[in-house]
């Protein structure tokens, strides 16, 4: 089990080229698995039969003696995991059938994207950080990007300070499975991003050993997606955001707000990096409601 588990990591990792994320999700899931299967005594993977897969499903929303029950969206994703893992084993020829053809995983309520009022993403990008100091431009650069470029955390942390263009105004993302995409810069966020590379990032940077990062720490060392993360939130709580937010929020909002004002769903798709329509789609649903709520209160025979 453990030299399946580790051929289909480096499989993902080398062949495929899969992000570093995915492939540290992969393994935690795996781990997962295998450990489940080892306090069943089930050591080979060619022991494994549907109904020990259809077992491992049922027992992820079930906390166990060391490990906690997953929601159903993490529960779905663990069993994505098996369900390609026993895929690519089975193809290497490691066994005769795949045990996990038949077990789907269950099906995820569909939540909407919430999206934080545009006023809101004001105060929040005003609370980002003091302009006087190295951490605070930082920071303000941060909030800005994220909110202007629609990005994800792991994308902005990973930006080499080469990716952006401040003469053509455009950023290159790296996105999920190491594809990169061409972004336009908004004048707000590449002024944000100049005052910090100019008065900020040279500060922070003489701190440290030398990095290509964009985003850097007091340390001067790449900034992490953790410490990116309280950035936010610390921004939205001086701003008096009385909700959760975090990195994500500022990419609903970014969405939402684009197709708001008319954008396509399709320009959306490509500046957030989705690999189908279908899962920019759900933002639209966010902008019906509004379209409900206005028609509900506005229209004399709407009630």
């Amino acid at each position: 089990m453990s030299d399946a588990i580790a051929g289909y990591l480096a499989h993902v990792s080398i062949e495929r080229g899969l992000a570093t994320n995915t492939v540290t999700s992969y393994r935690r899931d795996l781990l997962r698995y295998q450990r489940w299967c080892d306090a069943r005594s089930i050591t080979e993977v060619e022991a494994i039969t549907a109904n020990d897969v259809a077992d491992f499903a049922g027992s992820l929303r079930q906390a166990g003696v060391d490990t906690p029950a997953l929601g159903a969206a993490s529960a779905a994703r663990v069993v994505v995991s098996v369900r390609t893992f026993h895929r690519f084993v089975t193809r290497e020829g490691i066994t005769a059938v795949d045990p996990a053809h038949e077990v789907r995983p269950a099906a995820i309520p569909r939540r909407l994207p919430k999206a934080l009022p545009y006023d809101d993403i004001l105060a929040i990008i005003e609370n980002a950080g003091d302009a006087e100091t190295p951490e605070g431009l930082r920071d303000r650069a941060l909030v800005e990007f994220l909110y202007g470029t629609g990005t994800r955390i792991s994308e902005a942390v990973g930006l080499d300070v080469d990716d952006v263009d401040l003469e053509t105004l455009t950023v290159v993302v790296t996105g999920k499975g190491s594809k990169q995409r061409l972004l336009p810069l908004g004048e707000c966020a590449a002024d944000a991003l100049e005052a910090y590379l100019v008065r900020g990032r040279p500060a922070l940077a003489a701190r440290g050993r030398g990095t290509t990062r964009l985003l850097v720490n007091t340390l001067g060392r790449p900034l992490s997606r953790q410490s990116a993360y309280a950035v936010v939130q610390q921004a939205a709580a001086r701003a008096g955001v009385t909700r959760v937010v975090g990195p994500h929020t500022l990419r609903h909002s970014f969405a939402t707000h684009l197709l708001q004002n008319g954008a396509d769903v399709r320009v959306v798709q490509e500046l957030l990096g989705h690999a189908s329509v279908t899962t920019t789609q759900i933002y639209t649903m966010v902008t019906v409601d509004t379209l409900r709520e206005v028609y509900a209160s506005s229209h004399p025979r709407a009630l």
